[in-house]
């Protein structure tokens, strides 16, 4: 069975979207090492799993980019969850509607080879939360504060630390593991 991974980055205060949306803020500490990480994070991946917001963004970038994450982005299977998103137009996309627990213990249960990463945005990531389906979470702390905006966690949640890496630029990447 298929590992479920989130991947987010979170400010110093706890938020992992900012109140106007912008995503520039997760640029602060970045560093040659933090990049080889996410990279990394990403390439080892299976499938990216998504929302429909953080797919368009994504489709209309990827496909036509370069740098090292262009190659894992666009090779690597993608479910995109949506109930109004008919079509896809970024190769190797799936659309998955209806019950989100249900369509992870599915793709959880059918998916060999690699984890399943979550990655963006806010509200899908909330809704796994939710789920409790979550295995491992990758959260990268970026030395930002920005003072309000949408946080992960909505309940309490008891995580096990499994590594700590601090990167040359300030941010600092926890892994934690979903008790159960």
């Amino acid at each position: 069975m298929a590992e479920l991974v989130l991947k987010m980055s979170v400010s110093l205060d706890g938020y992992v979207a900012p109140a106007d949306g912008s995503g520039d803020w997760i640029a602060a500490g970045g560093s040659a090492d933090s990049l080889a990480w996410v990279v990394e994070t990403v390439r080892k991946a299976g499938a990216h799993l998504m929302g429909a917001t953080t797919y368009a963004a994504m489709a209309a970038y990827w496909p036509t980019a370069a740098g090292p994450f262009a190659e894992p982005m666009n090779e690597i299977p993608k479910v995109v969850f949506s109930d109004s998103l008919r079509t896809a137009g970024w190769g190797g996309t799936t659309i998955v509607g209806g019950g989100l627990a249900e369509a992870v213990t599915r793709l959880k249960q059918e998916h060999t080879g690699g984890y399943l990463l979550a990655h963006g945005g806010a509200r899908l990531a909330r809704a796994l939360v939710a789920t409790g389906l979550i295995d491992e979470y990758r959260l990268i702390v970026h030395p930002v504060v920005l003072g309000g905006g949408e946080r992960l966690f909505e309940a309490p949640l008891t995580l096990t630390p499994s590594s700590t890496t601090a990167f040359s630029g300030g941010a600092v990447a926890h892994v934690f593991t979903a008790q159960r």
